[in-house]
């Protein structure tokens, strides 16, 4: 093993010590920023022609420097691996491993699994370890992903515009698809390779009609063939009311014989043009869109009827259980629990329900949803937001790993022990079919995600889709080390900033348990003052309900009782304020201004400390991000500068309008010694921002 060991010292030195600082960078290498070899390649050998496999020994090529034992690319099928005894048990289709072996009496490392998906997975998961400062000496990497579908939700328009997207327009250029295929096709699928992602949804989940129809199905099938070798299959989100507007019918109403002929004629044509589509995502009955309870049928006849349509090739429907209704108008929280939990267990096996990681919508911070755990007999595909609806688009700094972790990791009392994760992955029930969605955050951008801490987001969204035990920090690490290099003040650095950012935004915008209060529409900026839209839960009033006596929802029996849709041991902690954790308090307590807090403080100055600290979190980040302007690249430094700048400023005006508005309520004065806000509350009032990006048309 010695040629091993010196071989790792060099590569472990030509892949991490990369001159970042000296080069200009404008963020498209993502975290794939591997230098080539300066001098000769390594010998990889594929064994195969499959062009996964060729994918995977490319990455290697590119990467790996020459002076090396060979290294071979393969799937357990190869001839020559079976006299190795080795165990590729437990790996499933997509695991992988990495070890030295020797073959015919010659030292290599080998990257193999089951399938040559593995394989690739494989191969980055070693450009990764590399990267990461590891070396190949004695290397052992193993790894299957726990969860099986592993999706991007884009919700890009078929106009080029992106629903709550920050980082330009569409990727997906639908005008010149599918005779042009932009190499940045490629590209994308590579960076959702290196990170485990196996599906993306092409269009908005409010979806046209005419993605549909004929051309656009050939559209969707040019991507398809580009992203097929990288082990990424395309979905797309349906319109349930595609038979009437589409097929002449009068009627969607799934019940219908003739609207199942629809969906499977219309089925049976897009597998001729794509023969590995993945299925259908659909939003239905929810915020205006169509669907099956306005013909009297439920949520589960409609996923039903298109799951028929999709089975016979394999395919499968992820069915949102986002419902944005009036079924409960005394609470929006309750609305998705209340019309899916008698539906368990009557979905079709190629079925998932896909729900929110909170009960409202993608918050700062919000409890988990109730319905994980509720439906032991239905698959539940959990659904994040990796694109910052509410945490301050594309400019503040807000690291959502531990955001992720946080409901991945909670308890949901239904069974002993039970995480989120388990429900999720499949191991809470044994199941084999199991999911996790991310709406994605992608856009032409040249940094693809409108800023360089943005991209990890996405990155910390595959590698927790891969394996949801992975803890926020690791990932944090992880990402730093292949987006800045390891240098160890910039790693450390970066993960101290990334690690505590997304508290902040909760601190600055929604302390203790409040939520939704951004200005409606777009969601940009304050606007807890709202209180007279049509529709109650279109309000933040509706969710703070503060007035002179105290703040907060009352969740409990006496009020809307949400906390009763929880598993008793979760309910009972939820429903007492002196257990209730709180940073959840206000969530689900309507409580004085005046009650007593751990801290010792009154709950008017808990709350007005928390904006305080959020201020003074983006301030300290600037401090520790200026520290490392000789060690960053200047481009990519002088974004991340201004962006701070921009967070610090708007994090001061969250704060400045969030307090006029609170003591216009509760007619407190500010703790001794705390800044007044900068104008009064006409001021912020006023503010007017009809041009904000992303928002729905």
């Amino acid at each position: 093993m010695k040629r091993i060991r010196a071989w790792a010292t060099a590569l472990s030195l030509s892949l991490v010590a990369l001159p970042f600082p000296a080069m200009a960078d404008d963020g498209y290498a993502l975290w794939l920023r591997i230098a080539a070899p300066t001098v000769g390649q390594a010998d990889v050998r594929v064994s195969g022609t499959s062009p996964t496999l060729e994918l995977a020994g490319s990455e290697l090529k590119r990467a790996l420097p020459s002076g090396m034992p060979p290294v071979m690319v393969a799937t357990v099928s190869d001839p020559a691996l079976r006299t190795l005894r080795l165990n590729f048990g437990g790996l499933g289709e997509e695991g992988y491993m990495v070890r030295p072996v020797t073959l015919q009496g010659r030292t290599m490392l080998l990257v193999a699994g089951n399938s040559d998906r593995g394989a690739l997975y494989g191969a980055f998961a070693l450009l990764r370890h590399l990267a990461t400062g590891g070396t190949a000496d004695r290397v052992e990497l193993r790894s299957a992903p726990k969860v099986k579908l592993r999706v991007l939700n884009h919700w890009d328009n078929l106009d080029g515009s992106i629903e709550r997207g920050y980082a330009g327009q569409s990727l997906w250029d639908w005008w010149t698809l599918p005779d042009f295929r932009d190499p940045r096709y490629t590209d994308y699928a590579r960076a959702n390779a290196s990170i485990g992602i196996n599906g993306t949804v092409l269009n908005n989940v409010n979806a046209k009609a005419d993605s549909l129809t004929a051309p656009y199905i050939a559209k969707a099938a040019a991507l398809a063939d580009v992203f097929r070798p990288w082990g990424i299959r395309v979905y797309l989100s349906v319109k349930f009311s595609a038979p009437i507007e589409l097929g002449g019918l009068k009627t969607a109403d799934p019940r219908d014989p003739a609207v199942a002929a629809w969906w499977k004629a219309k089925a049976d044509e897009i597998y001729r043009a794509i023969p590995d589509f993945g299925g259908f995502l659909v939003k239905a009955n929810s915020e205006g869109q169509p669907g099956p309870r306005d013909y009297g049928a439920s949520h589960a006849d409609g996923a039903n009827m298109l799951a028929a349509a999709v089975k016979p090739h394999g395919g499968i429907v992820m069915w949102r259980a986002f419902v944005y209704a009036e079924t409960d108008p005394e609470d929006r929280a309750k609305q998705a629990y209340t019309e899916f939990k008698p539906l368990d267990g009557k979905f079709a096996d190629n079925v998932l329900v896909q729900v929110k990681n909170g009960a409202i919508d993608f918050q700062p911070r919000e409890p988990f949803h109730p319905l994980f755990g509720a439906m032991p007999r239905t698959p539940l595909m959990i659904e994040f937001q990796i694109t910052k609806e509410y945490l301050g688009f594309a400019t503040h700094l807000a690291y959502l790993g531990p955001l992720f972790t946080e409901v991945l990791d909670a308890k949901t009392g239904w069974k002993p022990g039970e995480t989120v994760a388990d429900v999720v992955d499949g191991a809470a029930e044994h199941r084999a079919l199991s999911g996790m969605a991310g709406v994605a955050n992608i856009g032409r951008d040249r940094d693809w995600s409108g800023s360089t801490f943005n991209q990890a987001n996405w990155y910390a969204f595959g590698r927790l889709a891969w394996d949801p035990d992975l803890s926020a920090q690791a990932i944090a690490r992880d990402w730093t080390e292949q987006t800045f290099g390891t240098d160890r003040q910039v790693v450390d650095t970066v993960t101290a900033m990334m690690m505590g950012s997304r508290e902040a935004v909760v601190d600055y915008t929604g302390p203790l348990g409040l939520a939704h209060l951004m200005a409606t529409g777009h969601h940009y900026g304050p606007g807890p003052w709202v209180a007279d839209l049509a529709r109650p839960e279109w309000n933040p009033a509706y969710y703070h309900r503060a007035d002179a006596g105290g703040i907060g929802f009352d969740r409990t029996a006496k009020g809307s009782n949400a906390v009763g849709q929880y598993a008793a041991p979760v309910a009972r902690a939820f429903a007492d304020p002196a257990t209730t954790p709180e940073s959840m308090l206000l969530w689900f307590h309507h409580l004085p201004w005046d009650r007593r807090m751990t801290s010792g403080r009154t709950l008017w100055d808990e709350m007005v400390a928390h904006y305080d600290r959020g201020v003074a979190y983006v301030v300290q980040m600037q401090r520790q991000w200026d520290t490392l302007r000789p060690k960053i690249d200047a481009e990519r430094w002088q974004k991340t500068a201004t962006y701070l700048a921009i967070q610090e400023k708007e994090a001061r005006w969250w704060r400045d309008a969030s307090l006029a508005y609170w003591m216009s309520v509760n007619h407190r004065p500010l703790p001794a010694g705390v800044r007044a806000p900068e104008h009064d509350l006409a001021w912020y009032k006023a503010r007017s921002f009809p041009y904000a990006p992303g928002q729905a048309h």
